[in-house]
């Protein structure tokens, strides 16, 4: 399903019983890797398997591919993995949420993300806030640094604060703020940047310098007063053992669509638990991810809080899966079952085809959320 600067990819399972499970993943410029994947790996792996066995399943998709799992590897064994549960719980007449452990708190706290598609000046930065919060979010995420990569000139420097300035002052003091780098900086820039924003309090900075390299996120750890986030381009519990070896951060954000679906994740979230580490899902997707994220913060201990974009996104997007319950006071409701509790209306997915679309975080006006078309 198209949006204006992502591709939604659902997925359905049919089982011989007549349960059908859905799962969903946003590919970002991917989604013809994921259905080449899906091409060898549907048939090799998935058709035949007992959908109550996600361990096995799982197990098989990363082990027999013999590839290292990637971004798209892990993409579709998630979809798959999280349809599985959505079958689970249809057929038990359950919540996934109880099937993975029970409800550790009675509702979850949301931050909103992708409504500052807006001129990139502090007076529309403070209206656009101000409406996030009369929407009722407590919390909200905002990459204030333009197209910046590895550094940043003075005025940029400048303005980024100013926009961050003018969004606590929208906010209020007792709204959270959180600040994405999206692994734009080299170390001292993120280091600089983060102690010149100090005084506006912000949660956390998130993914200060690129993914690839924990050893400069811990020089950036050791060095800010401000907790750092990371995980959504982490992909495996393989890959989260150094980070967390390392302590190379305080909060974890996998993204359950990318890191082998909700089992997966839950293991990752009870590791860093361990650690004293929290977990803030990464989640970018549509409704149904939506919904399993839903899921898997009402049973995880150390969950702090869920980024959700689809306030601020396309009508067509929560249309097509409705059924999870709507940010109030700035939480979510815990979700209603049996499932994952979303149904997808394939009449709403059918009438917003995908889009040949390109989205780049560093390009002019990216915050827009507008993609390039057909690379033009």
């Amino acid at each position: 399903m198209g949006t204006a600067w992502r591709n939604l990819t659902f997925v359905q399972v049919f089982t011989d019983e007549g349960i059908i499970g859905v799962g969903e993943v946003r590919m970002l410029n991917h989604t013809d890797a994921l259905l080449g994947y899906y091409q060898e790996a549907v048939p090799n792996h998935v058709l035949g398997s007992d959908p109550f066995n996600v361990e096995d399943l799982v197990r098989r998709m990363m082990r027999n591919d013999y590839a290292r799992p990637d971004y798209v590897m892990m993409a579709g064994i998630s979809a798959i993995e999280i349809a599985c549960w959505d079958i689970m719980g249809k057929a038990l007449n359950l919540p996934v949420y109880r099937l993975l452990g029970g409800a550790v708190r009675d509702k979850i706290k949301a931050y909103a993300n992708g409504w500052y598609t807006v001129e990139r000046t502090p007076a529309e930065f403070h209206a656009a806030a101000r409406r996030v919060v009369e929407k009722g979010y407590r919390a909200l995420k905002l990459d204030p640094f333009g197209h910046g990569f590895y550094e940043l000139d003075r005025a940029e420097k400048i303005r980024s604060v100013e926009l961050v300035e003018a969004v606590r002052d929208a906010a209020g003091p007792d709204v959270e703020i959180l600040i994405e780098m999206h692994g734009r900086f080299n170390p001292a820039t993120a280091i600089e940047m983060a102690r010149l924003l100090e005084p506006y309090q912000p949660g956390w900075i998130e993914e200060p310098v690129p993914p690839e390299n924990l050893a400069a996120l811990k020089k950036v750890t050791e060095k800010v007063n401000i907790p750092v986030a990371t995980g959504e381009r982490i992909h495996t519990r393989y890959d989260f053992r150094e980070l967390f070896e390392l302590q190379a951060a305080d909060i974890i954000q996998p993204d359950i669509t990318y890191c082998g679906g909700l089992l997966e994740t839950k293991k990752v979230a009870a590791w860093a638990d361990a650690y004293y580490v929290l977990i803030a899902p990464h989640n970018v997707c549509g409704p149904v991810a939506t919904a399993a994220a839903l899921h898997l913060a009402a049973c995880t201990p150390n969950f702090k809080i869920q980024e959700h974009f689809n306030d601020f996104a396309e009508d067509h997007v929560k249309a097509a899966a409705p059924g999870n319950p709507e940010v109030v006071d700035g939480y979510f409701a815990l979700p209603k079952g049996p499932g994952l509790g979303v149904e997808l209306d394939l009449d709403v997915v059918q009438a917003h085809p995908r889009r040949r679309i390109f989205f780049n975080l560093f390009a002019e006006e990216w915050h827009r959320r507008q993609a390039t078309v057909d690379g033009a």
